[in-house]
């Protein structure tokens, strides 16, 4: 009995190293034998489906390896996070900015976002200079100077109209990015969204660099990030419900927009 385990247990693993050279082999030899079957059923008239089968299955594996891969070991909590903050836009948030867009033409609006957006300054120059993007903080320099004199304090923008000043902005997150910091692991933040560790840390970073943090008392500093965050919703009313509508898991689709987001960020 002993000495049939135990020829038994050869075999099987004999078996697994034979299908684990087989798992190998399989990926470079699958074109090939992918052609081979082609061939084979071209008189049936299935050439093409056979490449189109074969085709998608190399696009799949490619959006795979580009896909930002991240560990989620709070999934749990990130959910229940994920759901108050979607009844708070859908209950709070989202009824404030279609009230206020009622009542506020939209030039103002944009008016608004500007200003907040020229405010901002000092957190993307800084991040330019810890990248060692001296251009770019020239660049961010010389728009600001333009926004803040001919644009009137940055409630007009005609930087844009000079596409050389116009970069990506550059936060403390991407900085550590740059730094080749991980992301860490994901994270949802009540009223935030989504984060990931690298990037909470980031926040903490693009806090102390916001000109409004300085501003006190404490509630008149919350009351504008509010008013910015509430102005900036009713801008974007139905994107999110479009990607929420479209996704048959909204915790996972918002979860890989913000890691591809953030991951061009970062590149770029």
């Amino acid at each position: 009995m002993e000495k049939k385990l135990q020829r038994d247990s050869k075999a099987l693993c004999a078996l697994i190293l034979v299908f684990s050279f087989l798992f190998v082999a399989y990926e470079s030899h699958f074109k090939k034998a992918f052609a081979e079957e082609t061939v084979m059923s071209a008189d049936a008239g299935g050439e093409n489906a056979l490449q189109d089968e074969y085709d998608e299955w190399t696009d799949d594996l490619e959006e795979e390896e580009s896909a930002p891969r991240i560990r989620d070991p709070l999934e749990r909590f990130n959910r229940g996070v994920f759901a108050f903050n979607d009844f708070f836009y859908f209950k709070a948030l989202k009824p404030v900015a279609r009230g206020y867009r009622f009542i506020t033409p939209e030039p103002v609006r944009v008016g608004v976002k500007n200003f907040f957006y020229n405010l901002g300054f000092p957190v993307r120059f800084v991040n330019d200079i810890l990248q060692i993007k001296f251009q770019k903080a020239g660049q961010d320099t010389c728009q600001f100077i333009l926004n803040s004199t001919a644009g009137i304090l940055g409630f007009f923008n005609p930087a844009r109209r000079c596409p050389w000043l116009n970069q990506p902005p550059e936060d403390t997150g991407q900085t550590l990015g740059t730094w080749s910091i991980g992301n860490g692991f994901y994270i949802v933040w009540p009223l935030l969204g989504p984060s990931t560790l690298r990037d909470s840390v980031g926040l903490v970073g693009d806090y102390f660099l916001q000109p409004v943090s300085y501003v006190r008392p404490f509630y008149i500093s919350l009351s504008a990030r509010s008013y910015e965050s509430v102005n900036d919703t009713s801008l974007s009313i139905g994107e999110y419900e479009s990607l929420k509508e479209s996704a048959l898991d909204p915790y996972t689709a918002f979860k890989d927009a913000y890691l591809q987001y953030r991951q061009k960020a970062v590149q770029e």
